[in-house]
């Protein structure tokens, strides 16, 4: 829901300049506050049992009650991925308070109004995605007429009013505990350069053969090939220490503060994968080093490196770059060559002790060109045989 910066001009703002034109059909972009002509009751009565309030004003109204000129309330309602309703009388006291807190937050000098404004877009994106799964994948179910002759519309409500205060309170609950270990991470930064800029194990996962599986399945099988595969990813990730930074369907990525991890992370995504018989190969291409983080996601070398990697990694296979290398070798999860692990392993014998023990091995390849990157010489991961 965005708006015009004016209470009744043609789009012209408080500071002369001219906002593109409201869409013509802002249901099209998926806007839960859009008003459309002959709107349905039972639509009304969800929206304003979600919502908390019935609607009010006219986004003027609304920055004007919350004490807001029109300017900032439209980047801060664009940001959040609202989609243009002009001056539609579609708003509650909630939007005007959601707006009263952005604003003192900037006026408190807490936040800079551009970095409000990034609040408000990584808020607006995560909840629209995770608003739209609830609605396709679990709302969607659950109403289903349970007996013959009711439609969807006679059991969505009452439904809704039982689910909305525990999910609400789930997402919060949720919310929090990332946010402290989100928190966490940063206090024990080094320095406050690498709170943005930090060295990280990236690593791509990707289905091989996707293209060529989307036209030969199904749409509904493609779709709950796609959801096993990024709901079990989505679970090893998280259950060894790693983050999911996103999935991109046939493709997730994520990280790990230490390079021993992600590689535990790499080679189970492997060895799960190639035992589930209905699912396509996989390759795992991981790089170590430092990248910048913004918004939930991470940019730089290290993770254009990482993808490359995967585009040329063998089947079921996991390739590193040379800095993971130096890294596995330098904590010791890996020996720099099985000749010195042998040899280690001699000596220990000699002196009557235990050898080292190590959990990866490297297997230097060829080096080649990688697109945009240079020369590159990739590293072949495996487990050690007798490696914890």
């Amino acid at each position: 829901m965005t708006v015009d910066d004016t209470g009744s001009g043609e789009g012209e703002g408080v500071d002369g300049r001219v906002d593109p034109p409201p869409l013509s059909a802002s249901s099209e972009r998926g806007d839960p506050l859009a008003p459309e002509p002959g709107d349905d009751p039972l639509a009304l009565r969800l929206e304003q049992l979600i919502l908390g309030a019935e609607r009010r004003y006219t986004p003027f109204q609304a920055a004007r009650s919350a004490g807001v000129s029109m300017e900032l309330a439209s980047r801060f309602w664009r940001a959040m991925g609202f989609a243009d309703i002009g001056q539609a009388k579609a708003l509650t006291e909630a939007d005007v308070l959601a707006l009263r807190r952005l604003a003192g937050l900037v006026e408190a000098g807490l936040l800079s109004e551009a970095m409000a404004v990034q609040v408000a877009r990584s808020t607006g994106q995560t909840t629209a995605r995770l608003a739209e799964w609830q609605i396709d994948s679990f709302l969607e179910g659950l109403t289903e007429p349970p007996e013959p002759g009711m439609t969807r519309t006679e059991v969505t409500y009452p439904i809704v009013e039982l689910l909305l205060p525990e999910l609400e309170e789930f997402l919060v609950y949720v919310w929090r505990r990332q946010l402290a270990a989100s928190a966490g991470r940063v206090v024990q930064a080094a320095d406050d350069e690498e709170m943005v800029d930090r060295r990280l194990a990236v690593g791509f996962a990707d289905l091989v053969g996707f293209t060529r599986l989307t036209r030969r399945m199904e749409e509904e099988e493609l779709g709950e090939l796609v959801e096993a595969f990024e709901t079990t990813a989505a679970d090893l990730v998280a259950a060894r220490g790693g983050r999911l930074i996103k999935t991109l369907g046939d493709e997730v990525l994520y990280a790990a503060d230490d390079a021993g991890t992600a590689a535990d992370i790499a080679l189970l995504l492997v060895e799960t994968m190639s035992n589930d018989e209905t699912m396509p190969e996989l390759r795992v291409g991981m790089a170590f080093g430092t990248v910048t983080t913004r918004m939930g996601d991470v940019f730089g070398t290290t993770v254009n490196l990482a993808s490359r990697l995967t585009s040329i990694a063998p089947r079921d296979s996991v390739l590193v770059d040379s800095a993971f290398a130096e890294e596995l070798i330098r904590t010791g999860d890996a020996p720099a060559s099985e000749a010195q692990a042998a040899e280690e392993a001699a000596a220990a014998e000699k002196e009557g002790e235990d050898p080292p023990v190590y959990r990866f091995a490297l297997q230097p390849m060829w080096q080649r060109p990688v697109r945009g990157l240079g020369v590159v010489e990739p590293w072949l991961l495996t487990r050690r045989v007798g490696g914890e």
